[in-house]
């Protein structure tokens, strides 16, 4: 394998904020498209870690993995790569959120300090089925645990239920400074209303007859939002809860390309960290 093949993706360096990436790294339709002919399948994680700067990990969504698991996973990619972890669904889907405390410990403390610096924001996604309680939502949030082996941790939540259109859910959250995904499909409720000290959207709209997924003005766009939200600007012209932000402090911004055209994922998200790292 030419050893081009593995060479990092081109960025700003330690500076910039954006990072782009997608579920996973292991589909079939992936290989003779965005791995090249004749890449092992264990090499996969390898190969993409050095295209693009993130992946969001969605079979811990499914259950737990073994501390050598991740570690492997870590070692596997080069120093500035970051994973996101969907939670285990068994830790959400419990009658109450407030009930959660042993799950949560048991998956995060259960192994991803293997993850060094690799570790990203966790993601802990409720059901369509759960409607907004502000009391249960709050006494899960303070579950959550804010540091591991003495670093700080990042958590990420993904609401579906429309209850969760309220600006009660948007004052609760900015009070524990925990981000609310962003999404542009609309199976579910969206709001881009900025809850915490990063940005994070996952977007599903990809197309399978566009080699890149997005066509080029909607990539245009996107590079134009990540950017603002990295500067610290809110984005009044998507959806909205309560009035959008004044400006803040710079902050990052994590954009995964999921689902619909899953084969077209990683060139949308390719051609968008492409974009961003070149308008700088």
């Amino acid at each position: 394998m030419p050893a081009d093949l593995f060479s990092p993706a081109p960025t700003q360096g330690p500076a910039s904020r954006i990072r782009v990436g997608i579920g996973g790294w292991n589909f079939a339709p992936w290989r003779n498209n965005f791995y090249p002919s004749g890449l092992v399948q264990r090499r996969e994680l390898e190969y993409a870690s050095r295209h693009l700067r993130a992946i969001e990990i969605n079979g811990t969504y499914y259950g737990a993995q073994k501390p050598t698991t991740y570690a492997k996973w870590a070692a596997e990619t080069p120093e500035g790569f970051v994973f996101s972890l969907k939670a285990p669904r068994y830790v959400t889907e419990g009658k109450r959120l407030a009930d959660a405390g042993r799950g949560i410990d048991g998956f995060v403390f259960g192994g991803l300090a293997e993850f060094g610096n690799r570790l990203g924001p966790v993601l802990w996604q409720l059901t369509p089925t759960r409607p907004f309680d502000g009391n249960d939502l709050a006494a899960f949030l303070d579950l959550l645990p804010r540091e591991l082996n003495g670093q700080p941790m990042r958590h990420v939540l993904e609401v579906r239920h429309p209850s969760f259109l309220d600006e009660r859910y948007v004052e609760l959250a900015r009070s524990y400074r925990i981000p609310t995904v962003f999404t542009d499909s609309s199976k579910y409720p969206s709001l881009a209303d900025l809850t915490g000290d990063f940005a994070y959207a996952r977007l599903m709209l990809s197309e399978s007859h566009l080699d890149t997924g997005y066509a080029p003005g909607d990539l245009d766009d996107w590079t134009t939002r990540a950017q603002a939200w990295a500067e610290g600007n809110d984005l009044p012209e998507l959806p909205h809860v309560s009035a959008p932000l004044k400006k803040q402090a710079p902050r990052d911004v994590f954009i995964y390309f999921i689902s619909s055209a899953k084969e077209r994922n990683p060139a949308a998200a390719m051609a968008l960290q492409q974009r961003v790292d070149t308008a700088g």
